[in-house]
């Protein structure tokens, strides 16, 4: 299994649950991996043939962008739901941080994985 990555994906958006979090856009930062199988492309050298990281980036910053929920694990869920649905990917392991969020902690949020992995 090859795995395709996407790391610390800034995009501003409305989440939390306070009502001063709901008036601002604060900074959410992503980390993806995401199961292909990278042999059709490394042979081919054409793009076509690729899961293409920066056509998964642009469509993440348009939704998340215009987003609007309370908790990280709903985005989170959201997103994966995305990757997995809209780019025919099998397994994502999708990192979420809100950087900030917590005094003395330089980000907190989720990880998950979704899907099925596919054997090495």
């Amino acid at each position: 299994m090859d795995i395709v990555f996407i790391e610390d994906l800034r995009i501003d958006t409305v989440i939390g649950i306070y009502d001063w979090e709901r008036r601002i856009r604060q900074t959410v930062a992503f980390d993806l991996e995401m199961a292909f199988d990278n042999t059709r492309p490394a042979a081919s050298d054409d793009i076509a043939d690729t899961l293409d990281y920066k056509a998964i980036s642009k469509r993440l910053i348009a939704y998340v962008e215009t987003a609007q929920f309370q908790l990280v694990e709903t985005l989170a869920e959201r997103c994966a739901a995305i990757v997995r649905e809209e780019f025919g990917v099998a397994w994502v392991r999708l990192k979420l941080a809100k950087p900030g969020a917590v005094r003395g902690a330089r980000a907190v949020g989720v990880c998950i994985e979704r899907g099925t992995r596919p054997a090495s």
